[in-house]
């Protein structure tokens, strides 16, 4: 099977003054359609400055990409102009990002805003758009979906809310799902019913999913293959069971020593 996206030895800079920080050094990794794979690692080890690189989210200045590929398919998205690389997001490839209260507008229906997504990225109008909204926000796992789409977002949850991000990510069925955290400040209910519904639809959209996380846990559960970051660079690569189980760097094992568990005393 050919990865949908590929990111071949990527480096990402940040020039700040006469400082320069190589936040993503020769970073390789792939995604098949259907699959999920999971980049983990500690705090500024680089995984959301790559995700952020696949969809040149990353503020230009004073981040420069120094070297490398992210293919989707046979294009070369960092060859893409901007006005190409907007024809891209939220239609090939979409994202959750981690915090939905700042993501969404607060001043704007919520239902306005998904079908803004359609209306902006594929052209259709807003009757039309307006109409996807229910069933988009019905297939993220929201009851209700009619009256939910006229709240605003601080009447919602913070599960909720961070459905509704699905719902926007997910309207303009992209090929590709980035998910940065999207779990985060969600309690432990919640967010196993958003990780089932990301695995969900990945399997039954044959979408290529790429989860952002620090959480182990959460990679034991809903992950076919895992990436482990540590200081810009992809230190192991392999299916879940393999890193796992016998991990190769000894940065891979410190961080599985270093999760927590519940034993017997």
């Amino acid at each position: 099977m050919s990865p949908v996206l590929r990111v071949d030895e990527l480096s990402v800079q940040f020039r700040l003054g006469t400082e320069t920080v190589h936040a993503v050094r020769d970073v390789s990794l792939r995604v098949d359609p259907g699959e999920i794979l999971a980049v983990v690692g500690e705090s500024g080890s680089g995984k959301t400055a790559t995700a952020l690189s696949v969809l040149q989210l990353n503020p230009v200045p004073p981040c420069v990409y120094a070297g490398g590929e992210i293919r989707l398919d046979d294009r070369d998205l960092l060859r893409l102009s901007e006005k190409d690389m907007r024809a891209v997001r939220g239609n090939d490839i979409a994202m959750i990002f981690q915090d939905p209260m700042t993501s969404l507008n607060p001043l704007k229906r919520v239902g306005a805003q998904v079908a803004e997504v359609l209306h902006r990225h594929q052209g259709v109008s807003r009757a039309s758009a307006r109409a996807a909204v229910p069933p988009a926000l019905a297939e993220a796992g929201i009851a209700n979906p009619e009256l939910r789409a006229e709240l605003y977002p601080h009447q919602l949850s913070g599960g909720l809310r961070q459905r509704v991000m699905i719902a926007m990510a997910l309207i303009g069925r992209p090929r590709v799902l980035i998910a940065d955290e999207p779990t985060t400040a969600l309690d432990v209910t919640v967010q196993a019913r958003i990780l089932d519904l990301l695995v969900e639809l990945a399997q039954r959209r044959d979408m290529a999913v790429m989860l952002i996380t620090h959480d182990l846990g959460v990679v034991a559960e809903v992950a076919d293959r895992v990436a482990v970051m540590y200081q810009g660079r992809v230190v192991e690569d392999g299916s879940v069971s393999e890193v796992f189980g016998a991990p190769a760097d000894d940065y891979t094992a410190r961080l599985l020593r270093a999760t927590p568990r519940l034993e017997r005393v």
